[in-house]
């Protein structure tokens, strides 16, 4: 890993903007490709689908020295910046997925216990036309697209929860790497998300999804 942050903050701050219908934006190449290999070397093995609370991971020093800079006051100026929010004294959560299942990627919004969403995407150059998130005008259908955004590999998306900030994709079976790290209403609601999905995990593993 080089001294300086494994992200490009500053291409958070020179992003457009999107404000409808809900606020959002997106940078390729946030993961500065410097650090690429190394994180990539230290990614937890995820080998189930479902979200992984990240406590429960295994991972190396790079992998470490990444989820420190998006959880760092860095990021999170830049992020309360772009969409007016004080994001700073909001606690973090972040989850780990490694693998999708043909049942993922059905259109929903997030919890209204979640402030702001960012998904960072570690794939390599993805060649499927399936398994592309797509931001939503409406909750019935895939195909009312405002953006799409490839799961390319250091690709970053961020966007303001909303009631109508529908998401989804194209179902996908196979390794599909994403970190998510959400800032929440209060430190009550990470120990909820975490025990969930701790939960889910581990009834997944057991049926050998």
């Amino acid at each position: 890993m080089t001294g300086e942050l494994p992200i490009d903050v500053e291409a958070v701050s020179r992003a457009p903007l999107t404000r409808e219908p809900f606020p959002y934006l997106m940078v390729p190449h946030f993961v500065r490709g410097s650090d690429i290999e190394a994180i990539n070397a230290d990614f937890p093995p995820v080998t189930h689908p479902g979200s992984f609370p990240l406590p429960t991971l295994s991972y190396g020093p790079a992998f470490q020295s990444f989820m420190d800079a998006i959880r760092g006051p860095e990021f999170t100026r830049a992020v309360s910046d772009k969409l007016g929010l004080d994001l700073s004294k909001r606690p973090t959560m972040v989850t780990v997925r490694g693998q999708s299942a043909a049942r993922d990627g059905q259109i929903h919004t997030d919890s209204k216990t979640k402030l702001v969403t960012v998904l960072i995407y570690m794939n390599g150059k993805w060649e499927s036309p399936t398994g592309r998130l797509r931001l939503l005008r409406s909750p019935d259908n895939l195909n009312d697209v405002i953006a799409e955004v490839p799961p390319d590999e250091g690709t970053l998306l961020v966007f303001k929860n909303a009631p109508n900030a529908w998401h989804g994709f194209e179902a996908f079976d196979g390794p599909r790497r994403v970190i998510q790290l959400n800032w929440v209403t209060n430190a009550r609601v990470v120990w909820w998300e975490q025990t969930r999905h701790q939960v889910s995990a581990f009834f997944k593993k057991l049926r050998g999804r």
